[in-house]
């Protein structure tokens, strides 16, 4: 600003000393033509009385004072120090008298323009230009009584060579008045600037400065306030944006048209496992660098939607990457991270349960057709006939009691709501081993119950089913003659109903896959014993429904214990 303002002074001052100059030099060099022009006129009116009355010997007088009055090459009347050249013309154009020299050898001036006027009106006027001399001369001619034409002239420099003359001094004014406008120019415009640089912005009105600058201190102000309004909507939104995506289980990641990170919600930085500080603004390859993220990000930047399928230390996430696009032009791209490890799992768990089903189905099935056909097709011997009998309806039982664990186990996937109640669990336990007393006995098995009165709120049938299942285990994979130790005890707000046996034990490797589907420790054994394979899944399940706890402890070679630990609903009550 400060360098416009001198630039602009100092060409102002520039340009207004030229023009005043040039003005000035004009209207003093006009003012003295015309002057001489008058004088001129008035000096041949002198002269031209003087011959009417002493007539022409007069200009010879004339012409002796002239030359002894002024030096060589000065002849003639001077005024205004320019000589006045005089010639007498006669009426044919022969020159009789000029001052500047002898009439005898001068040319014939009837053909000058200010002749030829002064003999038709009686007076004639005419200036000249010499290229040569850069001077002009003017010539004023009145005709007398005696038809003879009397011609003064002045001869002046030039207007060009007038206005040349006085260049210095005109060059040294321009300087000392273009100093002394820089000088002050520069001393206002630091006033002006130092004035402008303390004002103070974020209060306008509080400025004690020009008159000329309260519109725009008023302006300002204005301005301010719509600015600072504005601020506090952004960051409101911001503060409401940030929390519902911080509070996304989702992950979200924007990115910009750069692929860099504009945001990222705490859920992206857990589900990718990210401990960097200050993400934002870096790219977004920092997050990951495989393939199938890479892919996904490049298709998004190009406009195209797409989705992938990643892994993760705790399991699998599906990611989405959407273009963000306004009027055709990509501005940056969206990412939603989403935890599909469940999903995943459950897909994988249903591919697998829908592959053991068919295998557990298959057996029986295969069994109880090839009984039947041995038996239609007459191949088998009556002695033998009881005995397909009887094979073909324990797997019948079999296909039975799978189908029977199978609807259990899908209902209890659903998670459907089933009706509660209070469920005495002693009871329940001894009628379970009233069901169980046979087979038990069969092995030589003996079971010892230490229990307590304890009522628990749950469904009877699932209950049943769970109490069953491990009881039914400590049978089938107990050793002969061996022990069931069931108990039921209050412990810390609790009910802990608990199994154990005497019978081969799970090796500590294998008890976290017990209570998959259709896994069996000794799968030779459970083959064996008529286990589903599905008895602690519906154990594992049915505990899940009633918010309890399974534990299992075994060393296994002697023996397993199974707990369950249900909330005493007399004490929480």
């Amino acid at each position: 600003m400060r360098r416009k303002i001198l630039r602009f002074a100092c060409t102002l001052a520039g340009f207004s000393i030229v023009l005043t100059a040039i003005f000035i030099h004009l209207t003093m060099y006009w003012d003295y033509w015309e002057t001489m022009k008058r004088n001129l006129v008035i000096e041949a009116g002198y002269i031209g009385a003087a011959i009417e009355l002493a007539g022409p010997q007069y200009l010879g007088s004339l012409g002796q004072f002239a030359l002894g009055q002024f030096t060589q090459g000065q002849t003639g009347i001077q005024s205004g120090g320019i000589s006045t050249r005089i010639t007498l013309i006669a009426p044919d154009g022969r020159v009789i008298f000029d001052t500047s020299a002898g009439a005898e050898g001068m040319e014939n001036h009837l053909s000058r323009r200010e002749i030829q006027e002064a003999a038709e009106t009686g007076t004639g006027a005419e200036t000249r230009f010499s290229q040569t001399m850069r001077k002009q001369t003017y010539y004023y001619a009145v005709k007398l009584q005696d038809g003879n034409i009397l011609r003064t002239a002045k001869t002046t420099d030039s207007i060009l060579i007038s206005l040349i003359r006085p260049i210095i001094v005109t060059i040294v004014i321009a300087i000392i008045i273009f100093t002394a406008a820089v000088s002050i120019s520069s001393k206002v415009t630091g006033t002006l600037v130092e004035s402008i640089n303390r004002l103070n912005l974020d209060s306008p009105e509080s400025n004690d400065t020009y008159e000329e600058l309260s519109p725009l201190l008023m302006r300002m102000k204005k301005q301010n306030e719509t600015i600072a309004v504005q601020l506090s909507e952004q960051r409101k939104r911001q503060l409401q944006f940030t929390a519902i995506t911080n509070n996304m289980r989702e992950g979200l990641v924007i990115l910009d048209q750069n692929a860099l990170i504009l945001s990222c919600n705490r859920s992206a930085l857990k589900l990718l496992d990210i401990h960097l500080e200050n993400i934002e603004n870096q790219n977004v390859l920092v997050i990951r660098r495989d393939e199938a993220f890479r892919h996904v990000v490049e298709k998004a930047a190009a406009g195209n939607a797409a989705e992938a399928l990643l892994a993760s230390r705790e399991g699998h996430l599906r990611i989405f990457a959407n273009p963000v696009e306004d009027n055709g032009t990509i501005l940056g791209a969206v990412l939603v991270i989403l935890d599909v490890t469940e999903q995943e799992d459950r897909e994988k768990l249903r591919r697998e349960f829908s592959a053991n089903v068919s295998h557990e189905l298959k057996t029986p099935l295969m069994s109880i057709s090839g009984y039947a056909e041995i038996m239609a097709e007459g191949l088998a011997k009556p002695e033998d006939m009881g005995r397909f009998a009887r094979n073909i309806y324990t797997e019948a039982q079999r296909l039975i009691t799978l189908i029977g664990d199978i609807i259990l186990l899908s209902r209890l996937d659903e998670r459907n709501e089933l009706p509660a109640e209070n469920v005495d669990l002693l009871a329940l336990t001894r009628t379970v081993l009233d069901r169980i007393h046979g087979a038990a006995a069969e092995r030589g098995l003996c079971i010892y119950l230490d229990a307590e009165e304890a009522v628990i709120s749950g469904t009877r049938q699932i209950l049943d089913e769970m109490i069953y299942n491990l009881l039914d285990n400590a049978v089938k994979y107990n050793r002969q003659d061996g022990e069931i130790h069931v108990s039921i005890k209050k412990t810390c707000g609790e009910i802990e109903f608990s199994v154990a046996d005497t019978g081969i034990g799970i090796a500590p490797s294998e008890q976290g896959r017990i209570f998959e589907r259709f896994y069996r420790v000794d799968k030779s054994r459970g083959k064996t014993a008529g286990g589903t394979g599905l008895g602690l899944s519906i154990v594992k399940h049915g505990a899940a429904l009633h918010n309890a706890r399974v534990e299992v402890q075994s060393d296994g070679t002697s023996g397993s214990r199974f707990s369950l630990r249900f909330e005493d609903i007399q004490t929480s009550s």
